[in-house]
């Protein structure tokens, strides 16, 4: 969170939260709090309730003028079914677009691609139906995030989300850890645990289309990394780079 109050503008950031993803009134106080205490004093709590709301003018005026957006853990899906295809969704995206950052926890950092998690199970071993996908907020399509990765055990549905269509990289997110994406699209880890990457580019062989609901499914080719504070990936040439490694972007 200090990183992103950086990059956001320091003690002159603009901050919006948008506490929809939850079902707790105090999530976005919470939150605020925590702003405050990093030093940010411009600070609106931007609550889209309805999709009604997510047209409101003056609501898209803060968002307009905001050099940060966070949105709150919770359920993406609240996310996904009251901001996407809206006037807010659009502002949001063309805001990041000209150099608005704009992060999430937990269910807020699984809006904010292209292609989201919407529901799953937990486990290991991808099977065919272990992952839901729905369109999300669309800030990129290179990636899809999966939170609390390691310690809910979410490798197989990440697994799963990847393999009906091997296009995208798998961003798995430990608790207490953040990736940042660059606009070089290059990915800097921050934090106390790992990034788990899942890289199917060069996926030879995937049992998915044959496999019966429910069944495991049968991947070849699939390359991960598991990076740490400081480490470095790059979306465009699918190279880690652990810190230190001289060929560091």
């Amino acid at each position: 969170l200090q990183r992103l109050v950086e990059l956001s503008g320091g003690s002159d950031a603009r901050m919006v939260i948008i506490p929809t993803a939850s079902q707790l009134d105090t999530a976005g106080q919470r939150t605020r709090d925590v702003f405050r205490e990093l030093g940010v004093s411009g600070i609106d709590i931007v609550d889209l309730e309805t999709r009604a709301d997510c047209e409101r003018p003056e609501i898209l005026e803060t968002l307009r003028t905001a050099t940060g957006v966070f949105f709150t853990g919770g359920n993406q899906l609240r996310l996904a079914t009251t901001i996407g295809g809206t006037s807010a969704a659009k502002v949001l995206r063309s805001g990041n677009a000209s150099g608005v950052h704009i992060a999430g926890t937990s269910a807020g950092a699984a809006f904010v691609c292209e292609h989201m998690i919407a529901i799953g199970k937990s486990g290991g071993t991808p099977k065919r139906g272990m992952a839901s996908l729905s369109p999300g907020l669309g800030l990129t399509n290179r990636v899809i995030v999966d939170q609390h990765f390691r310690e809910r055990d979410r490798l197989g549905r990440l697994l799963t989300a990847l393999a009906y269509n091997p296009f995208a990289t798998g961003v798995g997110v430990d608790e207490d850890t953040a990736a940042f994406i660059g606009p070089d699209d290059v990915i800097e880890v921050f934090g106390s645990g790992g990034l788990t990457i899942v890289d199917p580019s060069e996926l030879e062989f995937s049992s998915m289309a044959d496999t019966n609901m429910g069944a495991a499914v049968g991947l070849v080719g699939v390359k991960l990394h598991i990076l740490l504070a400081g480490d470095k990936y790059d979306l465009n040439s699918r190279q880690a780079y652990p810190i230190g490694d001289a060929n560091h972007p």
